[in-house]
């Protein structure tokens, strides 16, 4: 019988090697999400409302109501949406920018939902709602002096006569390191099948 190639051989261990640790992290990064999620949805629970002072929105802020001041909306961006009947269709988005110059902030607030695509307009205010964690997507925030929060507002009461916005629900979060873990466990375990089976033959 041959010996089996050292270099393939070294090669092929060594990717199997990597795709099962990418599967290991997987599984920890699950487990991680699983956490954060938890804590989430914990957050969402409290009636305790946080307000928001400052130029910026703390970490234990997420999912919980805040009180926030937006002294100077950007324009009306609509985006799609649902409404808080789980209905289709747009949602209106304004970016607040919260402080001056090199200290200011840039927020995207979803002040609430419609049928109508047309643009409205709020002169800016009081913000009370809900702070969710990462941008909101589809929405553009202007490229100026200042940094753009990760972080985006669903305005509970909706303003400018709009209707409410589907409440952020930390349940929905996407949680897939699962199948991707099996995925890399599967490729590793195809590769490794595959090397053996090119062995057997030669």
């Amino acid at each position: 019988m041959r010996r089996p190639p050292l270099g393939a051989t070294v090669f092929v261990l060594v990717a199997v090697a990597a795709m099962i640790g990418l599967g290991m992290w997987q599984l920890h990064r699950r487990a991680w999400k699983e956490a954060l999620i938890a804590r989430y949805v914990a957050a969402s629970a409290q009636t305790g409302v946080v307000a928001l002072t400052g130029t910026d929105i703390p970490d234990f802020a997420a999912y919980r109501r805040v009180l926030w001041d937006c002294p100077e909306p950007g324009a009306d961006q609509v985006v799609a949406g649902r409404n808080a009947q789980g209905r289709s269709g747009w949602a209106h988005v304004v970016v607040c920018s919260h402080g001056t110059g090199a200290e200011a902030t840039h927020v995207p607030v979803v002040i609430g939902w419609s049928f109508a695509v047309v643009p409205v307009i709020w002169p800016g205010g009081g913000i009370a709602g809900i702070a969710v964690p990462g941008p909101k997507a589809g929405v553009f925030v202007p490229g100026r002096d200042g940094r753009a929060l990760d972080w985006h507002i669903v305005a509970e009461p909706p303003l400018g006569g709009l209707e409410a916005n589907a409440r952020p629900n930390p349940r929905e979060i996407a949680n897939n390191h699962w199948s991707y873990a099996i995925q890399w466990f599967a490729f590793a375990a195809t590769a490794l099948i595959i090397y053996l089976l090119a062995l057997r033959r030669r």
